[in-house]
C-alpha cells in the first residue's frame, strides 16, 4: 500500500507510521520539518508547508496513492484545499474528525457514529463537523472516497491524559501528586471517560486504510475501556507510589476561572460522559482490540516521561492557578460556615 500522512509525527500519526513502515507499506510524509528528529525512519519526506499548494502540487506531480490521510485539518477550507491536491490522485481520503463533536449534552450515554453531531461549548468540534459535512457532501455528489475517522482521547507514552492541565500538558499535574499538593478533577470525578492509546488506535486506523467497506463511512476509534475521572487520578497516583489528594471543583466555576484557553474542550467535551460503542469498527476491522490497559498505559508514561528530560515540562503558572482556585473555594465555603 502506498499511503501518504499530512502531519505524520502527532501524538496520534506517529504510532500509525510506525506500524504501516514496520509491515512494509510506502509511506509519504508532507511536513514542515520542525521536528524532524521524530521523523519515522523509512518514510519518504516533502518538507512543505501545506498551505503552500502550488509548491505541494509541484512536489506530488506524476504520483497517486492508496491513501491519502490528513492528521492536521479543523475545518473546510483545509479540506477544499486537500480536494484541488488530491482528486483522482487517491483511492481513499481519511479525514481526522474527533469524538467531541458529537452532541453535548447526549441523548443518550452510548456513543455510536450515528450520535448527532451538535457542539455549542467547542469552536474546535464544530470546525470538525463542518470539515465532515463538505467531505460527506462531495462523497455523495462527486464519489469523492473519503473516510472519516473520529478519534477519542488518545494519548502517547510521552503524557498522561489527564482532565485539567496548563499550556505545557499534564506534567504539573504529576508533580503537585509527587510534592503532596492537591490536584483538580473536575465536577465530583464520577463522570465517565475512555482514553486510548496511540498504538491501539493504529491498529484500528491502519485496518481501515484501503478498506473498500470503510468508502462513505465515519468510525469511531477508541479502547473500550471506560473509567471515571476519579479513578483516573487514581491509577495516576497509585503508579506514582504516591497518595491521591483529590481537590473536586466545579466543570462550569474551573472553565470560567481559566486563563490558558481550557475551558472549552473541558464544557465541550471532558466534563461529559463518554461510553463508545466499538462495533462498527469491529465489522469493518474484525480482528480489532485495543489491549493497552490504562493502567498499563500510565505505568509507560511515567517511565518515558522520568527518562525523557524533554517532557517533563513544568508550568509555574498552572502550578499557581491552582493554588488560587483551591484557595478560593476554601475561602467561599468558610464565609458560607460563618452565614449558616
Amino acid at each position: 500500500m502506498k499511503a501518504l500522512f499530512i502531519g505524520g509525527t502527532g501524538t496520534i500519526s506517529t504510532a500509525i507510521s510506525q506500524k504501516l513502515l514496520k509491515e512494509g507499506h510506502e509511506l509519504w510524509l508532507i511536513n514542515r520539518g520542525n521536528r524532524n528528529s521524530e521523523l519515522p525512519e523509512g518514510a519518504r519526506i516533502i518538507t512543505a508547508d501545506i498551505n503552500d499548494e502550488a509548491y505541494v502540487a509541484s512536489q506530488l506531480e506524476g504520483q497517486t496513492f492508496d491513501v491519502v490521510a490528513d492528521f492536521i485539518a479543523f475545518g473546510p477550507a483545509q479540506l477544499e484545499r486537500d480536494y484541488r491536491l488530491f482528486q483522482g490522485k487517491t483511492k481513499q481520503f481519511i479525514y481526522i474528525s474527533s469524538a467531541s463533536a458529537y452532541q453535548k449534552p447526549l441523548s443518550h450515554y452510548e456513543i455510536t457514529e450515528s450520535t448527532p453531531l451538535a457542539n455549542p461549548y467547542w469552536e474546535y468540534s464544530r470546525n470538525k463537523i463542518a470539515g465532515e459535512d463538505y467531505l460527506m457532501n462531495l462523497y455523495r455528489k462527486e464519489g469523492f472516497p473519503i473516510t472519516i475517522v473520529r478519534p477519542s482521547h488518545t494519548y502517547s507514552e510521552r503524557s498522561i491524559p489527564l482532565g485539567i492541565h496548563g499550556k505545557n500538558g499534564s506534567f504539573q499535574t504529576i508533580k503537585r501528586m509527587l510534592e503532596g499538593k492537591p490536584v483538580l478533577i473536575h465536577g465530583d470525578g464520577t463522570s465517565l471517560w475512555t482514553a486510548t492509546f496511540n498504538t491501539d488506535f493504529a491498529k484500528g486506523f491502519v485496518g481501515l486504510m484501503g478498506n473498500a467497506h470503510a468508502i462513505g463511512e465515519a468510525v469511531q476509534i477508541t479502547s473500550d475501556e471506560t473509567l471515571t475521572w476519579n479513578q483516573i487520578y487514581q491509577i495516576t497516583a497509585d503508579a506514582l507510589g504516591v497518595p491521591l489528594k483529590a481537590y473536586h471543583v466545579s466543570s462550569d466555576f474551573l472553565a470560567a476561572a481559566n486563563d490558558f484557553n481550557a475551558g472549552d474542550g473541558l464544557l465541550g467535551d471532558k466534563a461529559h460522559s463518554v461510553v463508545f460503542d466499538n462495533s462498527k469498527l469491529k465489522r469493518l476491522v474484525p480482528d480489532f482490540v485495543a489491549t493497552v490497559r490504562f493502567d498499563q498505559g500510565v505505568r509507560r508514561c511515567i517511565d518515558y516521561i522520568f527518562s525523557h528530560p524533554e517532557c517533563r515540562k513544568e508550568d509555574p503558572e498552572f502550578d499557581a492557578w491552582c493554588d488560587k482556585v483551591i484557595a478560593v473555594q476554601e475561602e467561599a465555603l468558610r464565609k458560607m460556615k460563618e452565614a449558616l
